[in-house]
C-alpha cells in the first residue's frame, strides 16, 4: 500500500510540474514579457523627472531591505518597476556588472564599463562617476526605446545604493519622452 501511495504522490507531483504556467520562465521569455509590459505602460504625456526619482528611491529602499533577493521583483508583467514606458536597471558600482536588466537579459552578468552609445560616450563611466561623486544625478546618452530599434536621447537618473551584503550598486531609470522645459532644468552629465 505504501508503494502505491508513493507512486501516486510522485505521479501527481510530476503532473503538477508539467502543468502549463508551472514551469519556470526562461530569461528570454521574462525579458520579452517585461518589454511587452513596458510598452503597455507608455503614456502620451511626458514622464516627469520626479516620477523617475521616486521610483529609483523606492527601488533603493527595497534593495536596502532585501538585497539580491529582490531582483526578481524588477521583471515581468505587473512589476512596479516597469512603468510609463521605462524601467529600472541595477548594476554593481565596483565592477560595473549588470545585475538586473528587465529587457536586455543578455547584459546581465557582463561588465559594461567600456560600453559606448551611438555617439561614443562611455555612459556607464559617467553613471559611476555621478554615483561616486554626488550619490545621485542625471546622465545623458543615446539608447533604444523599449520595443523598437530607434536610438534616441535618454536621460537617466542614477543613484548609489548599498545592499545588506555591503555591495554598492547603481540603480538607474531613464526618460525617453521628457518634457523639454522640465528636462532643461536638470543638471545632466
Amino acid at each position: 500500500m505504501k508503494k502505491i501511495v508513493n507512486t501516486l504522490v510522485c505521479t501527481f507531483i510530476l503532473a503538477l510540474l508539467a502543468a502549463p504556467g508551472f514551469a519556470e520562465t526562461s530569461p528570454e521569455q521574462l525579458a520579452a514579457e517585461s518589454e511587452a509590459y513596458v510598452k503597455t505602460t507608455a503614456k502620451e504625456t511626458p514622464t516627469a523627472p520626479e516620477t523617475i526619482v521616486a521610483k529609483v528611491d523606492e527601488a533603493c529602499t527595497l534593495l536596502k531591505k532585501e538585497g539580491p533577493a529582490a531582483f526578481p521583483k524588477f521583471k515581468g508583467k505587473g512589476s512596479p518597476f516597469l512603468f510609463e514606458g521605462t524601467y529600472i536597471w541595477i548594476h554593481s558600482l565596483k565592477e560595473t556588472k549588470m545585475l538586473v536588466h528587465p529587457i536586455k537579459f543578455k547584459m546581465e552578468g557582463n561588465e559594461l564599463i567600456g560600453l559606448k552609445d551611438e555617439k561614443g560616450k562611455r555612459f556607464f563611466v559617467a553613471m559611476n562617476n555621478v554615483a561616486n561623486e554626488t550619490g545621485q544625478g542625471w546622465v545623458e546618452y543615446y539608447w533604444p526605446v523599449p520595443g523598437t530599434k530607434d536610438i534616441v536621447r535618454k536621460v537617466s537618473y542614477v543613484k548609489k545604493c548599498t545592499m545588506p551584503d555591503n555591495v554598492d550598486v547603481v540603480i538607474g531609470c531613464g526618460i525617453y519622452n521628457g518634457d523639454p522645459a522640465a528636462m532643461a532644468k536638470l543638471e545632466v552629465k
